[in-house]
C-alpha cells in the first residue's frame, strides 16, 4: 500500500528525476527507485540496509528490488546536491497529497511546526558523532514536524556535542521546513500565505531564532527558561492573577492554573511578546526544586500571539508534548540506528527516515479511517502492512486475496479501494 501511495503522489518518478545525474550508463536498478525502496524498508520496520531483502524476497509484491551492495552504491553517489534534490522531490510529492485531501490549511487554527532535538546513539565509530550531554556517545539531530499531519517536514543531522539552543541549526532547519510546504507563512507571501505558528522548548528561545520567526510573519510559541526575574514576577502575581488551566477538549484541568507575567520585562523581545506561566501539581514521586513555592511546578514560555484567551494559549502549547511522539515514530522507522560509518551517508539515511515518515502519514491522512488513521508505525504493521494474503492470477488479472477473519482485512480493502479512487493532482 505504501508503494502504491509513492506512486500515486509522484514520489516514484521524483525520486528518478532527482538521481538521474549520477547515472552515467545503463543500469538494471533505477537510483531512485532503490531509494524508494530503502525508503519503504524503514516504513516496514527495517533499521539497516540489508533488510531491503525483506522486499527483495517477494518480488511478486515490490520487482526487482536491488542488492545491498548495490543499494549502498547508490546512497555512496548522494552528496549535498542530490540531498537536496531528494528534499525537493519529496515537496513535490507532499504539494500532491496535499491537494488530494491532507492539506490542514483549512483546519481552524495556524498550521502548527513543532521543534525538538533527540539523541541518536552510536555504537561503533561514526564520522560526525560525538559525546552528548547525557554522557552518551552519538548524534543530536534537530526535527521539525507538522502537528496536524505528523510529516516529517525537516531532520537536521548534527554531531552529538551540538548545542540544543544552537540558533543556526534551527534556523536552518526552519528553511528546510518551510520549503517542504506547499504554502508560505503570511510574511513571506500576504496574499496567498497561511497562519503559522512554530512551538518549541526552551532551546528554541532565543532572539534571532525567534526574530526570524516573527520577520516571516510566524507566530511563535516557545519554552522559557526560568530565571531569577521569572521567579521574582512569578511570586509577585496575586492569587487573583490565576485562572484554571483547560484540558485540549476545552474541559476544567485539575491541579493546574495559568496566569500571564505583566510584570516581567520583555522589552529585548519582538513587540508584543507575552509570557504565561502554568502551575500544577508535581507528579507522583517527582522532586521539589528550590524553587516551588506552595509545593507547585511551574513553566513558562513566551508567544506573540494576540488572543486574550490565556487558558486557551497554554492548551495549545502543552500540545509541544506531541512531538515526543513523532520523534518515538521517527526511531521506530530507522533513526534508532544510523548505520553507516559516513556523515553523508547517515544523513541520506535520515532523509529517507522522513520518507517513509511521510508516506505514512499520506497513507493515514487519505485513505485511512478510524483508529488506523492514528495507530503508530508498530500496530500499522502488524494491523495492514504485514497482513497475510494470496495471489492468484486469473485471465491475466491478479486478485489478492485476504483471510476473511483477520479483523482489519475490511480496513484495508477499504484502503486500497480509497487510494485507487483518489482524484489524480498535477
Amino acid at each position: 500500500m505504501l508503494a502504491e501511495m509513492a506512486d500515486f503522489v509522484g514520489m516514484t518518478s521524483a525520486l528518478s528525476d532527482a538521481l538521474a545525474p549520477t547515472v552515467h550508463r545503463r543500469r538494471r536498478h533505477d537510483p531512485g527507485r532503490v531509494l524508494l525502496d530503502v525508503a519503504l524498508t524503514l516504513a516496514d520496520g527495517g533499521d539497516c540496509l540489508s533488510d531491503l531483502c525483506v522486499l527483495r524476497d517477494q518480488p511478486s509484491l515490490f520487482g526487482a528490488v536491488a542488492s545491498t551492495p548495490t543499494a549502498s552504491r547508490v546512497i555512496d553517489t548522494v552528496d549535498a546536491a542530490r540531498l537536496g534534490a531528494i528534499r525537493a522531490a519529496r515537496a513535490q510529492a507532499r504539494a500532491r497529497a496535499w491537494a488530494a485531501g491532507l492539506s490542514p490549511v483549512t483546519v481552524h487554527g495556524p498550521l502548527i511546526l513543532d521543534f525538538d532535538a533527540t539523541l541518536v546513539d552510536a555504537h561503533t565509530e561514526r564520522r560526525g558523532a560525538g559525546p552528548t550531554y547525557k554522557g552518551g556517545y552519538g548524534f543530536h539531530p534537530l526535527c521539525c514536524f507538522c502537528d496536524a499531519t505528523k510529516e516529517a517536514l525537516a531532520v537536521l543531522l548534527r554531531p552529538g556535542n551540538a548545542a540544543a539552543h544552537d540558533v543556526d541549526d534551527h534556523i536552518e532547519v526552519l528553511e528546510l521546513a518551510l520549503a517542504q510546504l506547499p504554502v508560505a507563512p503570511l510574511g513571506l507571501d500576504p496574499d496567498n500565505g497561511v497562519a503559522m505558528l512554530v512551538r518549541a522548548d526552551t532551546a528554541g528561545a532565543t532572539h534571532k531564532f525567534v526574530d526570524a520567526l516573527v520577520k516571516r510573519g510566524i507566530e511563535f510559541s516557545i519554552g522559557f527558561e526560568m530565571r531569577k526575574d521569572v521567579r521574582l514576577a512569578i511570586l509577585a502575581l496575586p492569587a487573583s492573577a490565576w485562572k484554571e488551566a483547560i484540558t485540549a477538549e476545552c474541559e476544567i484541568r485539575e491541579g493546574a492554573d495559568v496566569a500571564e507575567l505583566t510584570n516581567l520585562d520583555l522589552s529585548r523581545w519582538p513587540e508584543g511578546t507575552r509570557a504565561i506561566v502554568r502551575r500544577e501539581e508535581p507528579h507522583p514521586g517527582a522532586q521539589f526544586t528550590l524553587f516551588d513555592p506552595g509545593g507547585w511546578r511551574h513553566q513558562v514560555f513566551i508567544t506573540n500571539s494576540t488572543d486574550p484567551d490565556i487558558t486557551y494559549l497554554e492548551a495549545r502549547h502543552r500540545g509541544h508534548a506531541r512531538v515526543e511522539d513523532r520523534i518515538r515514530c521517527a526511531k521506530d522507522t530507522g533513526l534508532r540506528n544510523l548505520p553507516f560509518p559516513d556523515f553523508a551517508n547517515n544523513a541520506c539515511w535520515v532523509e529517507l527516515i522522513c520518507l517513509a515518515q511521510d508516506l505514512i502519514a499520506f497513507t493515514q491522512g487519505l485513505v485511512l479511517k478510524g483508529d488506523m488513521a492514528k495507530a503508530e508505525p508498530k500496530r500499522l504493521r502488524y494491523a495492514l502492512l504485514h497482513t497475510a494474503g494470496r495471489l492468484s492470477t486469473t485471465s491475466r488479472t491478479t486478485t489478492l486475496r485476504l483471510q476473511r477473519e483477520w479483523p482489519w482485512a475490511r480496513a484495508l480493502s477499504d484502503a486500497f479501494a480509497t487510494l485507487r479512487s483518489l482524484p489524480l493532482t498535477t
